[in-house]
């Protein structure tokens, strides 16, 4: 993917993405943080692509105005860390960790975001690992490898060699919806598709995972606001 800025007032930051299967320009202004994205066509050009964008630059800057703000985490942002809210505190720590109802920095880090998400990472990790390994045994199954990522399109993915990667924002949402997404991705290692012989899988795994699954629908996009900085 590449980069391109548009000026004017404001300037427009536009991440190309070239797709096999794009088959015209299209523009994506995200609802969550106003990023934007213009999709085109592998052999397309790049020059062509930008053109359009210009055209298309009034409707662009209507469409970021309307995007949900960005929550910067700070020293007193309050965070939903595993279903608990956790008021983001400077505190005599070397290292952040959870007391009650607060999450602690080290006084004087002038890096709080960063050091917050970095935290997160790894108890996101650690719990994602965990559930996996479980729903995993309970199939007989073995997945090859789990990797982390800030996605935006999906919570989890389960590639064809059994390679599991996961959204680390998932920490930030309830215990059980985490939990679900470890199911449903696992679930593909027997069944790399989603017929209703998958599906009885993730409800062997999960019982009641419904109601997990419309959580993160109704809510998940929320998880996206905190901008972390980094």
């Amino acid at each position: 993917m590449t980069r391109r800025t548009l000026p004017g007032n404001p300037p427009i930051e536009i991440t190309l993405r070239r797709s096999a299967r794009a088959k015209v320009y299209s523009l994506r202004v995200s609802r969550l943080d106003g990023r934007v994205t213009l999709s085109l066509p592998v052999r397309a050009s790049e020059s062509a692509a930008l053109d359009f964008a210009r055209d298309k630059a009034d409707w662009i800057r209507k469409a970021m105005a309307r995007a949900a703000p960005q929550l910067p985490v700070v020293a007193g942002t309050v965070l939903p860390v595993e279903g608990r809210e956790l008021t983001v505190t400077q505190g005599p720590v070397r290292a952040v960790r959870r007391e009650e109802t607060v999450l602690l920095v080290p006084e004087g880090a002038d890096t709080v975001g960063p050091r917050v998400a970095a935290y997160l990472k790894l108890a996101a990790r650690q719990r994602l690992q965990a559930d996996s390994e479980r729903y995993a045994g309970v199939l007989g199954r073995s997945f090859q490898g789990l990797t982390l990522r800030d996605t935006r399109s999906r919570w989890g993915s389960c590639s064809a060699k059994g390679g599991l990667m996961y959204s680390w924002r998932l920490i930030l949402a309830p215990p059980d919806v985490l939990s679900y997404v470890a199911a449903h991705e696992v679930a593909h290692l027997a069944e790399m598709n989603h017929s209703p012989a998958y599906w009885a899988i993730v409800s062997r795994l999960m019982p009641d995972y419904q109601k997990h699954r419309r959580w993160l629908k109704q809510h998940g996009a929320a998880l996206h606001r905190y901008d972390f900085g980094a």
